[in-house]
């Protein structure tokens, strides 16, 4: 648990930045300040700061009070939050400023954080120089052209190299509060966010591996299946055959294996398999269960047709993938 007085966090602002990417770390460190003040102890000091202060205009059009960062040049900063902004192709060329003040607050902060494509702005400021970086998955192939001495982890919800944390798209911000509010203050406070938040305190998985359900009910035509997709996400422990989700759908066997593939893109059995593998990855990281009640929990019958199922799809077997993201 933190002791001591509070510690000062700067998110910093600039024209074009997206909004939640700053809201969201910045609502986290709040919560966890109501839970510090129940315990008696001193919350985060934060502020929202600019190069030169004032008003700074978000990309969604909202305008911000900022500080100009020279009111904490003689301050101890503990954190500074850079967010991202979907215009950062264009954005990052003309950052210089920004990234020089971003390399020189580094030399005293104790921690340095991005949010989404915020990355662009460590990387321009030097301070992902050989290490590893998350970001917004759209842009890790920029990120990695743009400055091919940093090491992008595609699939990382957040990564910590060192004092330097990174995280991927817009809500990973959250999971990157909640993982720094742990750093500082335990379980304990950052579990308080989480519920708070009505978020997971461990998001399931990599950014890459997006929710099967609501992929499908994103696909073409998917909201057709929207009351199936549930009640299969509820009985993965049942075969799921074609017949037996005909049923539930009301269409005969053929015909409902004909549209479901025509309105989702993919066959029934397909959509199964996807469902238990993402059900059997949240056990894994987020249960005690051994790896063979979590196989049979979600239908796959024993340990090694899971196995199968997890190398098929992730190329990596349900006991390693559990040493990865295990909670």
């Amino acid at each position: 648990m933190r002791i001591g007085r509070p510690r000062t966090v700067l998110f910093v602002a600039f024209p074009d930045m997206c909004l939640l990417d700053m809201t969201g770390p910045h609502t986290s460190f709040w919560a966890a300040g109501v839970r510090l003040r129940q315990l008696g102890l001193p919350a985060y000091d934060c502020h929202t700061v600019s190069l030169h202060g004032g008003l700074v205009r978000t990309v969604e059009g909202v305008e911000l009070h900022t500080r100009p960062v020279s009111d904490f040049a003689r301050k101890q900063v503990d954190t500074v939050v850079v967010p991202g902004s979907p215009n950062i192709a264009e954005l990052i060329d003309d950052a210089g400023p920004l990234a020089d003040w971003l390399g020189k607050v580094a030399k005293k902060a104790r921690r340095m954080a991005s949010v989404c494509t915020g990355a662009f702005y460590l990387a321009k400021a030097g301070l992902l120089h050989n290490r590893r970086a998350a970001t917004h998955w759209g842009m890790c192939e920029l990120l990695q052209s743009r400055f091919p001495a940093l090491a992008v982890d595609a699939d990382a919800i957040f990564v910590r190299a060192d004092n330097v944390w990174t995280s991927a798209g817009v809500t990973a911000g959250i999971d990157l509060a909640l993982a720094m509010i742990e750093e500082d203050c335990g379980r304990d406070v950052s579990l308080f966010v989480a519920r708070e938040l009505v978020v997971f305190l461990k998001r399931s998985g990599g950014q890459s591996q997006h929710s099967a359900l609501l992929q499908a009910q994103t696909e073409d035509g998917g909201a057709t299946f929207d009351e199936l997709h549930a009640w299969m996400a509820d009985n993965l422990g049942s075969a799921l055959s074609v017949e037996e989700l005909a049923v539930k759908a009301n269409m005969s066997p053929r015909n409902f294996a004909r549209v479901y593939k025509q309105k989702t893109g993919r066959t029934p059995a397909k959509a199964v398999e996807v469902m238990r593998l993402e059900a059997a990855r949240r056990m894994l990281e987020d249960s005690d269960r051994n790896i063979d009640q979590i196989a049979r929990q979600c239908g796959f019958g024993d340990e090694e047709r899971m196995r199968l199922t997890f190398q098929r799809n992730l190329s990596v077997s349900p006991r390693d993938y559990r040493k990865r993201f295990a909670g």
